[in-house]
């Protein structure tokens, strides 16, 4: 009797260890699930919050959220890598492979972070940001990063998106273009002045462009981007009266190009000049492989043109593409007095004095923007191109 009792003691301390392992096992699983479900509550508030902000974190941060978001929710990427004309695509998956192995739990520990990091300076600065943007449209009437301001006969033009480096986009450019018309057939109009807001000029088109896919495809885009560039080019090449670029700092691609279709180009000695279209895969535009050439000279221009050479402010002066060179501190002030005495000119005399300048190049111009605008349709379609617009943007993102 005795060893029975033993052994049904034994028994039923057994069953109290197991029932306690048991036990300790359910209540860890509970934590976990109560851990992970508070996590995915914070994850769905801080996804919430992305939409609260009030300015744009820029591309490399947006991408940066939604590989961690992906990792959180599905884990580590292991789907197929986009083509190579999908711009939108290989940069998603890029971002998301370069996690590698990290836990679900880990990216949506960053996903948070990074989220509430942001929603921090938003809140720092975003009332300002939010202030500035609200005076440019209501300033400008037309769309945000253009400022338009008249005066004594001068419309003046101002690039303004500082945080952006006053790079264009879409709506820009065809806001730009649509302004030149605008003020070429506007009596009230006698100068048109085109600068830029802080301390760039402008760093030329917006690489952002790039990654608007419409559904029909890149190929409609790259055709669309032809249109909108050669009709912007144009603007410039038939605009009838004193044309005025006030280069107030560094200036890139087309905003470049197209100084050479204008009257006067005023310089800031801070300024610099550079067109790197060799290093995008892609080719001139602006009509500068004939104006460049011409007023530089083919060894210059070459060197400008394919071999990607930044000028300061007095070489581009000594090369012919510059006016003259302002000091930086009297610069605004030189510009405002220069206009207001042109447009103080007698109008037609001005005009028809312009008119024969181009007379004899006018429609040389206008081959020449088609023939780039056809060769940039070209490029924007290359494996060539997009993988040196990708290379230039993976390697931006890590400056």
């Amino acid at each position: 009797m005795a060893s029975i009792r033993s052994l049904i003691r034994l028994a039923s301390n057994s069953s109290r260890q197991i029932n306690s392992k048991a036990n300790q096992t359910a209540i860890t699983a509970s934590i976990l699930k109560q851990h992970q479900r508070f996590l995915s509550s914070n994850m769905e508030e801080a996804k919430k919050r992305v939409g609260l902000l009030t300015e744009d974190p820029g591309n490399e941060v947006k991408l940066k959220m939604y590989a961690l978001y992906k990792q959180a929710s599905e884990g580590k990427c292991n789907t197929k890598k986009p083509g190579v004309f999908d711009f939108v695509g290989q940069a998603k998956w890029n971002a998301w492979n370069e996690l590698g192995d990290i836990s679900k739990e880990e990216a949506e520990n960053q996903y948070i972070a990074l989220v509430d990091s942001l929603a921090g300076s938003s809140s720092a600065s975003g009332g300002e940001t939010k202030s500035e943007t609200t005076d440019s449209e209501t300033a400008s009437g037309t769309v945000p990063g253009l400022d338009i301001t008249r005066e004594d006969g001068v419309l003046t033009m101002t690039i303004n998106r500082p945080k952006k480096l006053n790079a264009i986009t879409n709506e820009m450019y065809a806001c730009i273009r649509d302004t030149l018309n605008s003020a070429a057939k506007d009596d009230s109009v006698r100068v048109f002045v085109l600068t830029g807001a802080g301390n760039f000029y402008s760093s030329g088109n917006d690489l952002a462009n790039f990654t608007n896919i419409p559904p029909e495809g890149p190929a409609k885009l790259a055709a669309d981007g032809h249109i909108l560039l050669k009709s912007f080019v144009q603007a410039f090449i038939n605009f009838p009266k004193p044309l005025v670029c006030a280069v107030n700092g560094p200036a890139l691609g087309i905003m470049v190009t197209t100084m050479a279709l204008a009257d006067l180009v005023y310089s800031a000695d801070n300024a610099t000049f550079h067109t790197p279209f060799m290093t995008l895969g892609q080719s001139p535009e602006g009509c500068s492989s004939y104006t460049f050439p011409r007023i530089m000279g083919y060894a210059r221009a070459n060197e400008v043109l394919l071999a990607g050479r930044k000028l300061t402010a007095q070489e581009a002066f000594d090369r012919g593409l510059v006016t003259d060179i302002i000091p930086q501190g009297e610069f605004r002030e030189f510009i405002a007095e220069k206009t207001k005495y042109l447009a103080g000119l007698p109008p037609k005399s001005v005009m028809y004095s312009k008119a024969l300048n181009r007379l004899r190049e006018k429609e040389t111009l206008e081959r020449v923007n088609e023939e780039e605008c056809v060769r940039l349709e070209e490029r924007w379609l290359s494996e060539e191109c997009m993988n040196a617009v990708m290379s230039f943007l993976a390697k931006s993102s890590k400056m």
